[in-house]
């Protein structure tokens, strides 16, 4: 089985519609749709937005269904200046942006327990991701994701993300998802697809582009299903 998580219905849609032999379960409020996608046994959720969201999502899939890896699947701002609309970020950690406990002195996206900052993302799978993008022609860029429960929507809150983070992309949910994959030892990937540009002007174009930029990871996903 594997998984498939998206913040919002518009960023897995598609996933659910192409399953074969469908079944819906609802766990804490949540929808799991399980079937064959491309092949592959796959259970697919819409985890509503923000962190929680993804993290009640995430844990109820894992003891649900134990798939052997997560896919978080949806759009992102972007932070690095070479992105544009539709081209994708394949994590290779990722950071919860607004944790902080640097008052006790710890960095800031320091997470107790797991006494890390960077969360890392399964290796073999984001290599395959990025492949499948940059096969279906896409400009994909590997590097890491921060996530928070604030939609970016400030040049200097995007230049604060870039220089404490080295962040390529940013959204509400990844980090969360990886928080809780990395707690139960369940490999895991982020694939993003660029739906504005955090700044000033992203609540206008994230309107115009999100359903663009999520449809631009469907062939995405199915390449890479098929190197699986």
């Amino acid at each position: 089985m594997i998984g498939i998580i998206g913040a919002m219905d518009v960023e897995v849609n598609k996933f659910k519609e192409l399953m074969i032999g469908k079944s819906t379960e609802i766990i804490s409020g949540t929808e799991f749709v399980c079937g064959t996608l491309w092949g592959h046994p796959t259970v697919v959720a819409v985890s509503g937005v923000g962190k929680v969201n993804a993290a009640i999502c995430t844990q109820t899939m894992i003891l649900r269904y134990s798939p052997r890896f997560i896919i978080n699947s949806g759009v992102a701002g972007g932070l690095e200046a070479s992105l544009n609309i539709c081209d994708v970020v394949v994590a290779n950690a990722v950071i919860q942006h607004d944790m902080d406990t640097s008052p006790l002195g710890d960095p800031v996206g320091f997470i107790s327990g797991l006494n890390i900052v960077d969360i890392p993302c399964d290796s073999e799978i984001s290599q395959k991701l990025y492949d499948a993008a940059t096969k279906n022609g896409i400009h994909a860029l590997s590097g890491k994701i921060v996530s928070g429960d604030q939609f970016i929507n400030s040049s200097d809150k995007k230049k604060y993300l870039v220089e404490n983070f080295n962040a390529f992309a940013c959204e509400m949910e990844s980090a969360s998802i990886g928080h809780v994959c990395y707690k139960n030892e369940v490999p895991f990937g982020i694939l993003r697809s660029i739906s504005d540009n955090a700044d000033g002007s992203s609540h206008l174009s994230y309107t115009e582009f999100v359903q663009a930029a999520a449809d631009n990871l469907v062939n995405v996903m199915k390449s890479f299903f098929e190197k699986i």
